[in-house]
């Protein structure tokens, strides 16, 4: 069993000892990154809105850029070379790591290669652990959280707004039911396999606090490595947005009530999704992609066209806008080496909330038919929804943070590359 350190394997055990957060002592001495390259999410927890680009904010599924796979490995590289002590590659959304798979598992293979000494962690819901639990096995990640609020469906049911699951929309208890299902699942065929998994819980007064112990008991008997309760972090526009935040005299109460059961970690901070660092100094805002050293812009590619690409960009510099909050497009033509203004087309900004930013489809298919004669569009952040739409339009939606001069080259890259694969 993975609960107690006679049970675990001693290279894993050695490992754990350098990972910062499910070693008490290695927070102090290792510091990890979280890579932000897995933004979908098929649960709607009634504390969670994943609001991207908030600088101030230190909650998980916040981010300040989300990044492609091979963003991913530039940005591990860049902090290796100036963070001696970093120990973890971690993967935690700012959605959930297994609701965007692929981005995840290419991830941590790239990034694997070239870094054999390097962990690999992640952090799921666990809806989809049945499915992908093989692999993680296979990839070797050797340290997995779930967060599991709930073994009742009644309790699950005031938690969950909504569970979306392979095509059906799931609400209230069957929701929690299936959730739960899935968790027990893949949280057995994991620890049963040598994973140590750690499960988060977040206590919310009121609904889950009483029920805390019970789940505390149940994920033992799973073999879960450690628990890690939580306080309720009220996020604005989520639907426990007027819910008080939970204590931490009554976190710590009710950890020390469990401490009989499991081991407990005391020392989470609640990270963002790309943060950076020890765990108590966060650095992720001194490493965002476009402060990078132009050591490390992006290789030109040679170009056997003339390409038009769109940009999003406050001030005509750096890609630093999300698509849907543009009211203008920046409009580039140029052979892949040199790039010159073609133009500008207004627009009607149609990304008033707060999540996905497809709030208004119609301004949104205005966008892109404004966007038709262009190759691609190149911006810091864009929704699932507005994505797939330029790709059926034929136009290629390429996410990046940098200086727009190197975004250029970076879309050329990616464009010749497409090409090929196809040709």
């Amino acid at each position: 069993m993975a609960g107690c350190s006679g049970g675990i394997h001693p290279d894993l055990l050695e490992k754990t000892k350098k990972h910062p957060c499910y070693s008490a002592e290695a927070h102090k001495q290792y510091a990890r990154i979280h890579l932000p390259v897995a933004p979908k999410c098929n649960i709607q927890c009634n504390y969670c809105n994943r609001k991207f680009d908030c600088v101030n904010e230190s909650r998980p599924g916040v981010t300040s850029e989300v990044l492609t796979p091979e963003l991913a490995k530039e940005k591990f590289q860049w902090v290796k070379s100036v963070i001696e002590d970093l120990t973890v590659v971690g993967i935690a959304g700012p959605g959930d790591a297994l609701a965007d798979w692929v981005h995840t598992k290419a991830t941590i293979e790239q990034i694997k290669a070239g870094n054999p000494d390097i962990i690999f962690c992640l952090s799921t819901n666990g809806l989809l652990l049945p499915e992908y639990a093989p692999e993680i096995v296979e990839l070797g990640i050797d340290h997995v959280t779930v967060t599991i609020n709930a073994l009742d469906p009644v309790i699950g049911a005031q938690i969950y707004k909504h569970v979306l699951y392979q095509g059906t929309h799931y609400e209230g208890v069957a929701a929690a039911e299936l959730l739960w299902k899935n968790q027990e699942a893949g949280v057995r065929y994991l620890t049963e396999r040598g994973v140590l998994v750690k499960v988060n819980i977040v206590m919310i007064k009121g609904i889950n606090d009483g029920h805390i112990p019970d789940v505390v008991k149940k994920v033992k008997e799973l073999g879960v490595f450690v628990t890690n309760i939580m306080p309720l972090i009220p996020a604005p526009g989520s639907a426990f947005a007027h819910f008080p935040q939970t204590s931490m005299q009554e976190v710590n109460q009710l950890r020390n009530a469990c401490q009989l059961d499991i081991q407990q970690m005391r020392h989470c901070q609640q990270c963002r999704a790309d943060a950076i660092g020890r765990i108590h100094e966060d650095r992720s805002q001194e490493f965002r992609m476009c402060h990078r050293p132009a050591a490390s812009a992006i290789p030109q590619a040679p170009a056997q066209k003339q390409y038009r690409i769109a940009v999003t960009s406050k001030h005509g510099k750096l890609v630093d806008q999300h698509f849907g909050h543009a009211t203008a497009f920046l409009i580039y033509q140029g052979n892949g080496q040199e790039f010159q203004e073609a133009g500008t087309r207004n627009v009607d900004q149609f990304c008033t909330g707060m999540e996905e930013c497809d709030s208004d489809q119609d301004k949104r298919e205005r966008i892109i038919d404004a966007l038709q004669d262009c190759d691609a569009v190149l911006t810091m952040r864009i929704g699932y929804h507005a994505k797939e739409r330029l790709r059926q339009k034929g136009i290629e939606p390429i996410e990046y943070c940098d200086t727009v001069e190197d975004g250029l080259r970076y879309v050329v890259t990616k464009l010749s590359e497409s090409g090929a694969q196809a040709g």
